[in-house]
């Protein structure tokens, strides 16, 4: 029998939820179930697709007060999770805009004059999305709208730390049958998606890099592509030219919107010796400004740790620091505030790369500040790093600031902002190093990569020769 999973409340600490998750057999069947649903939602074509998603929103916006209500519960902050669920229904009519024309089949001749090229993809029948707690529901869709419009079948397992806006996404499932048939959410925790990734023909995955190198493994074993977007260590460099008043805002709002919990939380701040003091001076005074969301949802903007083990790291990595010399100028404890755990804005300087701080991820509203002497050493910092997923840079000019960027290892680099990657989706980019694997899941490719390519070549002319006997190969 499967055991069940007892899931925490992270405002209350009480454990107030449960899910079951489905024996391997049952979900072994679903996969296949999955799979013949798939052939007729690839038959719909894409104006069918379409029209599904788009019913699907219509039912979702019939239920928002119940999906917010859920998601709160899953995270313990407002604002932030009616942001993701904004995010959630516009990356729908996103996609079904940008749909037609990426998925557009195109006839062209070739550079043998008698041979024509038919250029079309089929999509990958099932794919499996492994998802995590920090944006649940957020993370849990981004794959998985541009999967269902290349026609894809799609099965969800969202995070055990946060499951219960499943609920009522399924609720507004049921409302659309040709959507019910090939989107599937299913409860459980690493077992689950192992059995998921064992049965599936793609896998995305977002998490930890630990669990992300076992889904790759895993993947490479049954020779099926894998999309990993991992942990981060995002920099933040301020040349001395910068605007400080802008900087600190920027950065301020890109290390704790969500607590500091996502991957594209600005992690480390390297800022220039002529500037420094007023900088961390100025951070320290904003942040002070910023309240917990407690005892309500709306007493202040810094939500509660949603996973109650990422507590006991951030506060490993500050007891590091400090050991080994950081000074800390705000917040800098872990609350216990209601039964949930709390950390308020906290900045450090004197910190250097021997400590966790500045080196392993944090994912908490942690802002360490360190000084550099010249644009060289700042680049260096930044890249001194496993992960390379985003960055910033602030200078007086856009060209300044472009000419360190260029030189930093990530893929998404915010000029003169923070985090600008989570709103602007236009652009490609992919994760370096130990921050992810595989195509971008912004841009035109988020759609193309859950289509495999197909080259159909014909021959034009009327002879029965193949083209070899024609060019005097034989």
């Amino acid at each position: 029998m499967t055991k069940p999973i007892e899931v925490r409340n992270p405002r209350t600490g009480k454990f107030d939820y449960v899910i079951i998750p489905a024996p391997p057999k049952l979900l072994v069947q679903q996969c296949k179930r999955s799979r013949r649903a798939q052939v007729r939602w690839q038959q719909l074509g894409l104006e069918g697709r379409i029209e599904a998603l788009q019913q699907w929103k219509q039912a979702i916006l019939s239920g928002r007060d119940r999906l917010t209500e859920a998601l709160v519960n899953d995270t313990g902050r407002l604002s932030v999770s009616v942001l993701e669920i904004d995010s959630f229904l516009s990356s729908i009519d996103r996609w079904c805009r940008l749909a037609p024309e990426l998925l557009q089949e195109s006839a062209k001749n070739t550079a043998i004059p008698f041979i024509a090229l038919q250029q079309t993809s089929v999509p990958y029948p099932l794919v499996g999305i492994i998802s995590p707690w920090n944006f649940p529901l957020l993370l849990s869709t981004i794959d998985t709208i541009p999967a269902l419009l290349a026609g894809c079948a799609v099965i969800v397992k969202p995070s055990e730390i946060a499951p219960r806006f499943v609920a009522p996404l399924i609720t507004a499932l049921n409302a659309v049958p040709k959507l019910r048939d090939i989107l599937t959410f299913v409860e459980g925790g690493g077992a689950t998606g192992s059995i998921l990734i064992e049965n599936v023909d793609l896998v995305c995955f977002t998490g930890s890099v630990a669990t992300g190198r076992k889904v790759a493994e895993a993947a490479a074993k049954r020779f099926i592509p894998a999309f990993l977007e991992l942990g981060g260590k995002d920099p933040a460099i301020v040349l001395e030219s910068a605007n400080l008043e802008l900087a600190t805002s920027a950065i301020l709002w890109g290390s704790v919107v969500n607590s500091g919990q996502s991957c594209l939380s600005i992690e480390r701040i390297y800022v220039a010796e002529s500037i420094f003091e007023k900088f961390y001076h100025q951070l320290v005074a904003k942040a002070h400004r910023l309240q917990l969301a407690y005892p309500t949802v709306e007493s202040g903007e810094i939500g509660p740790i949603i996973a109650e083990r990422q507590a006991a790291i951030i506060s490993d990595h500050l007891l590091d620091a400090v050991e080994k010399g950081a000074v800390i100028h705000c917040g800098g404890v872990i609350e216990d505030l209601g039964g949930g755990w709390w950390c308020r804005p906290t900045v450090l300087t004197q910190v250097d790369h021997s400590m966790k701080v500045m080196t392993e991820e944090t994912f908490g509203p942690i802002m360490p500040v360190m000084p550099f002497s010249t644009v060289e050493e700042a680049v260096s910092l930044a890249n001194d790093s496993i992960y390379g997923l985003s960055a910033a840079v602030f200078a007086e000019s856009a060209a300044e600031a472009l000419e360190v960027a260029y030189q930093i290892d990530a893929g998404g680099i915010s000029i003169n902002d923070a985090g600008l990657t989570a709103m602007m989706h236009e652009g490609e980019k992919n994760a370096f190093k130990f921050s992810g694997l595989g195509g971008s899941r912004m841009g035109a490719a988020a759609l193309k990569r859950f289509m495999r390519k197909k080259a159909i070549l014909i021959k034009t002319n009327a002879t029965n020769d193949p083209w070899w006997f024609e060019n005097g190969e034989l």
